[in-house]
């Protein structure tokens, strides 16, 4: 059996030598102890340095300033009026006083103020309404003189004169029996008949207010046209005494006529307006 001896060495520690074999075996040694954990100062300090900011962070920081300032703000007006505080009670009393004449003054200024515009409106509405009614005014005696053209519901009437039968009468009757049933404006041949006009000659030689017409003399009227063909069509009327002179008349009713021949307005010689 081999042994050991001292000058070959020891075995290190941890092991065992076992002297019955050849070959050396090793016993593992207890666990290593774990590192120690940091200590909570050290931590702290790791968690606040180096520092990390957020986006959540920056917005509450600058919302916080922003209320800082309103409130720094606030403070700085509020002691503006610190001055009244320590106001005695005489002065006091003198400022409530010129407080409630101002307030008079202005409540009384406001009351003027208000009774002008209430007189302006009413005479602009007066005004208003005037210069309408004159407007209508205008136009219904524009119609009447010829001087404005008209359209509404009316006839037309068309009188042929194949022989030249037709007389001056006979237009000038067809005219005031139109009148008579209600016509508000007439037209014959491009001529605006109205109080004055007058009618000559017969034929070829056919003449409204001097202007020369011919056949067929197409009448253009406005009114009702229930009361204008009617009066037209009476027996012994205008139709029938045409009808016999070997002329032709028809009457076409229509919803829309044109009547845009105008008169030139006259200004009166003598006649004075006698309103003030």
């Amino acid at each position: 059996m081999r042994g050991g001896t001292a000058g070959e060495g020891e075995a290190p520690s941890g092991s065992v030598h076992d002297t019955t074999s050849d070959h050396d075996v090793r016993v593992p040694g207890p666990p290593a102890a774990p590192a120690a954990e940091p200590s909570g100062r050290r931590r702290l300090a790791s968690a606040l340095w180096p520092p990390r900011v957020t986006r959540a962070q920056l917005v509450v920081a600058l919302l916080l300033f922003v209320l800082g300032l309103g409130l720094a703000i606030q403070v700085s007006s509020t002691s503006d009026n610190s001055a009244l505080r320590g106001a005695r009670q005489e002065d006091l009393v003198r400022i409530l006083d010129e407080l409630d004449d101002r307030t008079q003054r202005l409540e009384g200024e406001k009351s003027r103020l208000e009774k002008q515009r209430t007189e302006l409106e009413s005479s602009s509405d007066q005004a208003e309404e005037a210069r309408k009614q004159t407007q209508e005014k205008e136009q219904q005696l524009g119609i009447l003189a010829g001087t404005v053209a008209a359209e509404g519901p009316g006839i037309t009437l068309t009188v042929g004169d194949p022989t030249g039968a037709v007389e001056s009468d006979m237009l000038l009757d067809a005219i005031q029996e139109l009148r008579a049933a209600g016509a508000e404006a007439i037209q014959v041949n491009g001529v605006r008949v109205v109080a004055d006009s007058y009618f000559t000659g017969s034929g070829d030689d056919m003449r409204i207010d001097g202007t020369k017409v011919t056949a067929p003399y197409v009448f253009k009227v406005i009114g009702k046209p229930e009361d204008l063909e009617p009066a037209l069509n009476i027996p012994g009327g205008v139709v029938q005494t045409l009808e016999k002179e070997q002329a032709t008349a028809t009457v076409e009713r229509s919803a829309k006529i044109i009547v845009d021949a105008l008169r030139p307005a006259k200004r009166p010689d003598y006649a004075q307006s006698s309103s003030q």
